[in-house]
């Protein structure tokens, strides 16, 4: 059993930065992928971001390609997502989750999850 509790979301304005972490409980972390994702008001959860158990590999959703970045301290049991140049369409709830890359589906298969943290982007 893996519980992940989300941090770090809040009101930002466009332009400007967030980090979100994921503090993770049990044994599994390090041998977990852990990965975002985002579901915006009215909208349907979407993929933001991955990384493997190791932190060799990353990957991002195409919206967030080049702003976001994805890391994790397996000695915290903790992963992130530094948030860059946020625009108000970021706005969403953001869900941690643990479980495993699938390259065929280009997502996480998630077998845990967090409860979410909001983050808002005023423009």
């Amino acid at each position: 059993q893996v519980q992940l509790v989300e941090s770090g979301g809040g009101l930002v304005q466009a332009g400007g930065s967030l980090r979100l972490s994921c503090a993770a409980s049990g044994r599994t972390f390090s041998s977990s992928d852990m990965g975002w994702f985002r579901v915006p008001p009215g909208k349907e959860r979407h993929f933001v971001a991955a990384i493997t158990s190791s932190g060799g590999s990353t990957y991002y959703g195409d919206s967030v390609k080049g702003r976001f970045t994805i890391s994790r301290d397996n000695a915290r049991n903790t992963a992130y997502l530094q948030m860059n140049s946020l625009k108000p369409e970021d706005t969403a709830v953001y869900y941690c989750a643990a479980g495993r890359w699938y390259p065929i589906v280009n997502s996480l298969l998630a077998d845990y999850w967090g409860q979410g943290t909001q983050v808002t982007v005023s423009s």
